[in-house]
């Protein structure tokens, strides 16, 4: 997931025209504003884009170079498939490379895992699918991360913009700043040759999973729930370091906390349930809220039932569950389990797994 804490994320800021300009900044035929002309920014050069040989694959393009990019204006960013912070920015990313695909952008998109599951390229073939992330966009599979370390690259999601010359010129860790990056993009393209670049700004399609987090009403962090980064665990009846254990919740649980019930292995990287009826819970602000998760045995889908203060969801259901809060965990990868409608209040969200076999490894909110 992002290391970028909410407080980090940049919203876009809307620029609206204002009455008492010159005639010349409106269409003659239709009286629509024209967008000012964008000033032009210092980009520092940032070093040479290393090399993609790190590589372990490609999808929706050959192996690419940075010898053979030259004359191009490159964006690359480093994704995953579950991180929901790479999810959100998905839509823009399509639309700068449907956009600018013909005046010379390459957006390149570097897979590189944070869990093991991400490594299977079958898992990634199928993501990259679901979340429409096909041509023009190429995908470089990172599963060693390789181009992630050449890069020096610390985060998901995290974009570097590279120059018609091959240098590095901008980057952008995490979300946000969407229209500051299309205005370094649309110079770099100038700056290349491109003519008649558009100089109006995409707006992102994101509707369902992909849509922008609600910042205003988003009081919970990330939360691992695999032992080597997990916060605020509050079972009782067993440990969060040991292997097994036989959990179950507190009377109250304070913001943020979260506590496993039943049956439970707690790995490193996630939790596994033994035995079916195993819960978890979690106090929570935001109005989004997403768990990773999948079965255990590839193909042995595991059923579960959501509630929100001891209730079915209703019109507050994720994209992955219905209004009574029935859904199956059928695949490795973010489920969103939670959608308010409003208004965001501190809120117990509970999963019930109605078969064993299920692991849960991360909970992230929008």
């Amino acid at each position: 997931m992002s290391i970028m804490n909410a407080s980090k994320f940049l919203p876009t800021l809307m620029i609206t025209c204002v009455m008492g300009m010159s005639i010349g900044a409106y269409v003659e035929a239709s009286g629509v504003p024209m967008p000012a002309e964008p000033q032009r920014m210092d980009l520092p050069v940032e070093g040479d884009m290393p090399s993609l040989s790190g590589a372990t694959g490609w999808l929706n393009s050959q192996p690419l170079t940075p010898a053979g990019l030259r004359g191009k204006v490159v964006l690359v960013d480093f994704w995953t498939y579950s991180c929901i912070n790479s999810i959100r920015q998905l839509p823009y990313l399509r639309a700068w490379a449907r956009k600018y695909k013909d005046q010379g952008l390459v957006v390149i998109g570097v897979h590189s895992p944070e869990f093991a599951f991400e490594k299977n390229l079958d898992n990634v073939r199928q993501a990259v699918t679901d979340l429409r992330v096909g041509s023009p966009i190429a995908t470089a599979i990172d599963s060693n991360h390789g181009i992630w370390q050449a890069f020096n690259n610390e985060y998901w999601p995290a974009i570097y913009i590279v120059d018609a010359h091959g240098r590095i010129r901008h980057h952008v860790f995490g979300e946000g700043e969407y229209d500051q990056t299309e205005r370094v993009i649309q110079q770099l393209l100038a700056d290349a040759g491109a003519r008649n670049v558009d100089q109006t700004l995409v707006s992102g399609d994101g509707r369902g999973i992909d849509a922008a987090p609600d910042l205003a009403d988003l009081k919970s962090p990330e939360t691992y729930v695999g032992s080597e980064r997990a916060e605020n665990f509050a079972s009782k009846g067993g440990s969060l370091f040991s292997s097994h254990g036989v959990y179950s919740a507190p009377e109250s649980l304070n913001l943020n906390h979260w506590a496993l019930v039943g049956d439970w292995t707690i790995e490193k990287h996630s939790a596994v349930m033994n035995k079916a009826g195993g819960r978890i819970v979690y106090r929570f602000h935001a109005r989004d809220l997403h768990l990773v998760m999948g079965p255990r045995a590839k193909g042995t889908p595991v059923k579960f039932r959501v509630l929100i203060d001891g209730k079915p969801p209703g019109d507050a259901h994720g994209v992955d569950v219905d209004e009574q809060g029935n859904g199956t965990v059928s695949e490795q990868r973010l489920y969103q389990l939670i959608r308010q409608p409003g208004p965001v209040a501190d809120r117990e969200f509970q999963i019930e797994f109605l078969d064993p076999g299920a692991e849960a490894f991360v909970f992230t909110f929008g």
